[in-house]
C-alpha cells in the first residue's frame, strides 16, 4: 500500500495524522509525507533568522517523520503565510503523485473555515494546500491532457483509489491508534521549535473524543472519498481496512 500525505506546514502531518501513520507503517504500508510551504512564519520573534527557521522546521520535520516510520519527505519550499491554490502549486502536486503513484492520498479538508466553538479560524494555508491537493488528486493526476509537459517528463496519468481529509467536520471513517498513541505524542514533540515545553495532553483529549463513539481509547477521524469502487480497485484490501471502523 502506497500512501502520500500532504500538508500546509511542518507538525500539520503529526497533529493531524501521526498515529494513524505509525499503525499504517507498522503494518507494512509505503508512507511519503510532503510539505508544501517552508515554515519560515512559524516565529513571531523579530530576532528570528527565516533561513534558519527554515532548515530548523526542515530538520525537526525529517525526525518528527522518522518516529512514525516516515522515511521520504518532500518540500516544496512555498512562502509560509501567504499560499495561495495556485495552477502553480497543483501541477507540482499532480507532478509527486504521478511520480509515486499512491494508492491513497491524505489532506486537511478545506471546506473547514471555523473549528468548533472555541475561536479557531482555520489557518489559509491549510485550506489553500488541501484544495491544490485535492484538484491535483482528481483530476489532474488522472487525466491526460492536463499538464502535457508532465508526459514530456515521462509522468504518465495516475488514478488515486481513495482520498483520505483529516480535520474534517463531516468524518466518515476511524483509525485506530490506541497502540500508536505515544508515538504520535513523541513525533509531535520533535518540532520543538513550535511546541517545546507545551503541555500536548489536549492532543490526547482530541483523540480520545474520536474513538469515543467506536469504543477505541485513541483514534483519528477522516472523511474518506473512495475515487475507485472496490470492484474495479487493484488495491489490496488492507488499503480499506480502516475506512470500515466508522
Amino acid at each position: 500500500m502506497r500512501i502520500l500525505a500532504i500538508a500546509a506546514h511542518p507538525d500539520d502531518l503529526e497533529f493531524g495524522i501521526g498515529g494513524s501513520v505509525a499503525r499504517w507503517t507498522l503494518e507494512g504500508a509505503d508512507v511519503s509525507y510532503c510539505l508544501v510551504t517552508d515554515g519560515s512564519a512559524g516565529s513571531n520573534d523579530p530576532n528570528t533568522d527565516p533561513t534558519k527557521l527554515i532548515q530548523l522546521r526542515r530538520d525537526e520535520q525529517m525526525a518528527a517523520a522518522a518516529v512514525v516510520g516516515v522515511e521520504d519527505v518532500h518540500f516544496l519550499g512555498y512562502k509560509d503565510g501567504t499560499l495561495q491554490p495556485t495552477i502553480e502549486l497543483r501541477r507540482d502536486l499532480t507532478r509527486l503523485i504521478r511520480k509515486l503513484k499512491p494508492d491513497r492520498v491524505i489532506t486537511m479538508d478545506p471546506t473547514v473555515i471555523f473549528v468548533d466553538a472555541e475561536g479557531y479560524i482555520n489557518h489559509p494555508d491549510h485550506r489553500a494546500s488541501a484544495e491544490a491537493a485535492i484538484y491535483a488528486t482528481f483530476p489532474s493526476a488522472e487525466t491526460r491532457p492536463i499538464f502535457p509537459e508532465l508526459l514530456d517528463e515521462g509522468l504518465e496519468p495516475h488514478k488515486v483509489a481513495e482520498l483520505w481529509l483529516m480535520f474534517s467536520e463531516k468524518p466518515n471513517a476511524v483509525v485506530d491508534i490506541t497502540e500508536t498513541m505515544d508515538r504520535k505524542i513523541e513525533s509531535l514533540r520533535c518540532h520543538a521549535s513550535q511546541v517545546g515545553g507545551q503541555d500536548l495532553e489536549f492532543v490526547r483529549k482530541w483523540s480520545a473524543y474520536a474513538g469515543k463513539e467506536t469504543g477505541y481509547a485513541y483514534a483519528e477521524s477522516f472523511r474518506v472519498l473512495k475515487l475507485i469502487q472496490p470492484e474495479q480497485s487493484e488495491v489490496p484490501e488492507t488499503v480499506s481496512e480502516a475506512a470500515k471502523e466508522a
